[in-house]
């Protein structure tokens, strides 16, 4: 029996710049024939990161980047070798795993007397590797005083333990496949319920030592964009791929309240201390299923709005509800179990549809329902 946990949310964000594009406009799309506000899945599975290393078990957060040869190598010279074979003996699990490695090299408009180019190598892309990894690479290169390890021993070392957060996300490894984690969280791109556009902030800045002069004016003039939308948030967690891609279902039973906590809580940090968008989900309904994911997105496909006698949020509520009750009844999928958790009254749209609770007895019941389901496996 498959089992899936789908997290949907609404979320109003004031005028911000959470996530921008490459002209530094918000990022938005058209969805039901209007332009919305979208902040990218890639933008919050970050924050949900970053929220995951401050609040719980900071070794359970991997690190994804270029220079984890050199993170290897330099832990290998605090153990006491001499840079030269720090690097050689990373560079060799690296070529043993079929990973490549090569020497950053100097840019072109590079100052000739300035800094010197790394001597560490560096993987040409963002490559995965959990803390655990990085440890046993440092334990495995020092043991062996030099011998290089094979391919296989390679592929033990780096695709074992991995953490929860490649286990969440997925891991993908271009020169070589086998070392690929399929991901058992998907979290969809953040879409506004309703009908929104950019809006043009102008601003200036005042130099504060040009008042003690004559000089008048603004020390420094600009514009910044901004939007501001009632979100729709929807992931979904493949709770036998958590305990597959973790190797234990156990640590999985832990993961996936903590997941569903960092979700509420954690929020992209673009151009927050401008704008400080700190809000919190005012609705979130949590379904256990044992057959498919299923986004309800579609319950905004026609742009949201308010009424003479309902503000926006509580209108969203009814149709979020009204589409969670059309799935089950016109495709079966009925949800082992519902809670949902909201403010402002927002709830009772889903009356006999979903529990009442708050997020401590959600995370709660989330884990009984795990332990119904997975039992002390």
């Amino acid at each position: 029996m498959s089992l899936i946990i789908d997290i949907h949310a609404l979320q109003t964000v004031p005028p911000s710049l959470i996530n921008r594009d490459d002209t530094g406009a918000p990022k938005s799309a058209i969805f039901g024939g209007v332009p919305r506000q979208r902040v990218s899945s890639q933008s919050w599975k970050r924050a949900i990161r970053d929220y995951f290393e401050d609040n719980f078990d900071s070794e359970t957060i991997g690190d994804r980047s270029r220079r984890l040869p050199e993170k290897i190598a330099q832990r290998l010279e605090e153990e006491g070798l001499e840079q030269a074979e720090a690097i050689a003996r990373t560079e060799s699990l690296f070529k043993a795993a079929g990973i490549k490695t090569a020497l950053e090299k100097p840019s072109k408009n590079a100052d000739p007397d300035g800094a010197e180019v790394s001597p560490y190598p560096r993987t040409g892309y963002l490559l995965f590797l959990s803390q655990q990894q990085v440890d046993r690479a440092v334990r495995e290169l020092l043991a062996r005083n030099g011998e290089k390890p094979t391919k296989a021993e390679a592929k033990d070392i780096l695709d074992t333990d991995h953490s929860v957060d490649m286990a969440m996300f997925g891991r993908m490894v271009a020169d070589d496949a086998a070392y690929n984690v399929d991901a058992a969280v998907q979290v969809a791109h953040a879409l506004g319920i309703h009908a929104s556009a950019p809006e043009f902030d102008y601003f200036t800045a005042v130099d504060d030592l040009a008042e003690d002069g004559e000089e008048t004016g603004a020390g420094m003039i600009g514009t910044v964009q901004m939007m501001s939308s009632t979100l729709y948030r929807y992931a979904t967690v493949n709770v036998e791929g958590m305990a597959e891609n973790l190797g234990s279902t156990e640590m999985a039973k832990q993961a996936v309240p903590h997941f569903i906590e960092a979700f509420v809580k954690s929020m992209p940090t673009g151009k927050i201390n401008t704008f400080a968008n700190q809000t919190l989900p005012e609705l979130l309904l949590v379904t256990v299923r044992d057959t498919r994911p299923v986004s309800l997105v579609n319950a905004f496909e026609t742009p949201v709005d308010a009424t003479d006698t309902e503000d926006r949020r509580t209108v969203a509520a009814r149709r979020l509800a009204q589409e969670a009750r059309d799935v089950e009844e016109v495709y079966g999928f009925k949800p082992v179990a519902s809670f949902v958790m909201a403010l402002g009254g927002l709830a009772s749209s889903f009356d006999g549809l979903a529990e009442t609770v708050t997020l401590p007895t959600l995370t709660e019941k989330i884990g009984a329902e795990l332990d119904r389901a997975l039992g002390d496996s």
